[in-house]
């Protein structure tokens, strides 16, 4: 197995390979507006690193999101290219999956727990989690003040708890999703024959650009 994996659904740019037994090589840059640019010389890069070539690669692996709409779609895009001219097989994670992962693996949070990511607008992405790091709830879009009381009280993994203190008192590294993570999430169910997501993308939302329907007036000369 040769895994690419790759996240753009936050304001880093998150990409890893993996080879069925660990992570060969990973690499994250921020970049809130520049997925476009920055996400393919990462790839490169973690590729060199890994000494893998593109054409090795049996698996690409995308965070899906929940994130915002340009971002989000670049990562989508991408992978579904790459899967398509190698010939390979494209899969998707929930990207706050892969940020319940590492917390648990890490022993950042123990029980009950939550993740909450940027969602803009001053809103956030938000699920739950139990103590083995099953999702218990599909992805939502809330305003912070709108989170469960009992749920934001939790630890709450993200860099949406760090972005809202008053309501997430109790707030839990990591904050950006890791595509190391995200590799990691998928060996495991490719192991054990557990169902992966396609890449379509979880928006929740309308993008913030919307085409105008409006009819314009053309004035006469």
């Amino acid at each position: 197995m040769r895994l690419l994996a790759l996240d753009t659904s936050s304001a880093a740019i998150t990409a890893a390979v993996h080879d069925g037994d660990e992570v060969l090589a990973q690499a994250t840059e921020l970049g809130a507006q520049a997925h476009g640019e920055l996400l393919a010389p990462t790839i490169a890069g973690v590729l060199r690193d890994a000494g893998v070539d593109v054409g090795d690669l049996t698996h690409v692996v995308a965070g899906v999101g929940p994130g915002p709409f340009t971002g989000l779609r670049v990562g989508l895009v991408t992978a579904r290219v790459m899967a398509e001219a190698l010939g390979i097989t494209a899969v998707g994670v929930c990207s706050l999956d892969a940020l319940a992962a590492e917390a648990l693996a890490t022993g950042t949070v123990r029980g009950t727990f939550a993740v909450a990511t940027d969602a803009r607008r001053k809103e956030v992405y938000l699920a739950a989690y139990d103590g083995d790091g099953t999702r218990l709830s599909e992805p939502d879009v809330l305003r912070p003040v709108d989170v469960d009381g009992a749920l934001a009280a939790a630890p709450v993994v993200g860099a949406g708890a760090w972005l809202y203190p008053d309501v997430f008192t109790d707030p839990r590294e990591p904050r950006l999703v890791s595509a190391a993570w995200l590799a990691t999430c998928a060996v495991a169910r490719l192991d054990a024959g557990a169902p992966l997501l396609d890449t379509a993308p979880m928006y929740l939302r309308r993008p913030d650009a919307v085409e105008s329907h409006a009819r314009k007036r053309v004035t006469q000369p």
